[in-house]
């Protein structure tokens, strides 16, 4: 399609807009698969629905949860509201990407009426509890698909509960259905990991599997520990910058984003962590040591000729081959699922920054 570059250019201008006024769900994708591609991708290999058999006859008995349970969560707006469970919801909607894999990990499968949003393929050990689940055909279901749904819980993220998209979260309340957006999209709040531990933690207490929300965040945990202990006696930690190239823009996630909070607990120091765009003389004055560049492919991409060009913009521009990082090829990609309201993905995101910034240590 002779006008795909163009419009790939024109919606990384908007994303890049995005990105800095709203927690919008990146969805500027120029060529977006339909909902039946995604279901064919998303399919289970042949033996995972044994192993998935195997696996349910392991669960122990673990925490449980006492209703009514009060958690706190947002409104649009991002000011904080309570909500009741008198017990564990049964009718949910989960929307996006992280919403839908969280449901999955915790092995909540069988409580979504709908999931919808995916833009990339789950992991291949959540694609048969996947393929239960009802994938609707609208990426942002509207609000009157959302009613005729009748659920009992809404879980996505804070940009899509407009009067547009999924309704407001008051009138869904008032109405006995109750919601819950991921932390790090609210409004003027802050992006951090304490923030993704916080949200998989209460969602493990509202649908009472608190023991596999507490495995979920202990793992996480352990990277960034094992991490610290493998390089507790290196005499300096890595400067590093964590860049997305979006057309001529480039955003930089410095100290106020979920990748930049990472690397810091990682040990790392952000080499300029005020910023929210730079521009090539920003880069060259910050000289980082490492530099991970952001990509995302969407469902119907090919994920290694996202990455390879994303990488590109800063490997092969003459004006940054004076950077350290690039001179000793500490140029390495992320994808933003993984660092940018990461959910369950957040374990990746934290093991690929680990191997990124700390290439000669032997982390467990």
């Amino acid at each position: 399609m002779k006008n795909k570059e163009l419009t790939r250019r024109i919606m990384a201008l908007a994303m890049a807009a995005a990105l800095s006024v709203s927690v919008s769900p990146v969805v500027y994708a120029a060529e977006r698969a339909d909902a039946q591609t995604i279901k064919e991708d998303n399919q289970p290999a042949a033996d995972a629905e044994e192993s998935a058999e195997e696996a349910e006859g392991t669960a122990e008995e673990g925490t449980k949860t006492e209703y009514p349970l009060t958690i706190t969560t947002y409104d649009y707006d991002g000011n904080e509201i309570e909500t009741t469970y008198e017990k564990a919801p049964e009718k949910v909607i989960a929307v996006y990407q992280g919403s839908i894999e969280t449901m999955l990990s915790l092995g909540l499968e069988d409580r979504l009426v709908a999931t919808a949003g995916l833009d990339n393929e789950v992991p291949d050990d959540l694609k048969e509890a996947f393929s239960k689940t009802n994938y609707l055909d609208e990426f942002t279901p509207s609000l009157e698909t959302v009613t005729m749904l009748e659920p009992d819980m809404i879980l996505s993220w804070s940009s899509l509960f407009s009067d547009k998209n999924l309704g407001n979260v008051t009138n869904w309340i008032d109405k006995g259905c109750n919601t819950y957006y991921n932390s790090n999209t609210r409004p003027g709040g802050a992006r951090t990991l304490e923030n993704e531990y916080t949200d998989i933690l209460n969602l493990g207490k509202i649908f009472d599997v608190q023991d596999k929300a507490e495995a979920i965040v202990d793992n996480i945990k352990d990277v960034i520990n094992n991490t610290l202990e493998a390089t507790k006696d290196a005499e300096e930690k890595p400067t590093v910058m964590v860049l997305e190239p979006l057309g001529e823009n480039i955003t930089n996630y410095g100290a106020s984003s979920l990748g930049g909070d990472m690397v810091t607990q990682l040990g790392a120091t952000l080499a300029n962590p005020d910023a929210s765009t730079v521009g090539k003389e920003d880069i060259i004055a910050a000289n980082p040591d490492v530099i991970f560049v952001v990509y995302m492919p969407y469902a119907g991409d090919d994920p290694q000729s996202v990455m390879d060009s994303q990488l590109a913009v800063i490997q092969e521009d003459e004006a940054l081959q004076s950077l350290d990082a690039v001179k000793n090829g500490r140029v390495y990609p992320i994808m933003l699922s993984e660092m940018y309201a990461s959910a369950t993905r957040t374990q990746d995101g934290i093991e690929t920054f680990a191997k990124g910034l700390y290439p000669d240590a032997a982390i467990d």
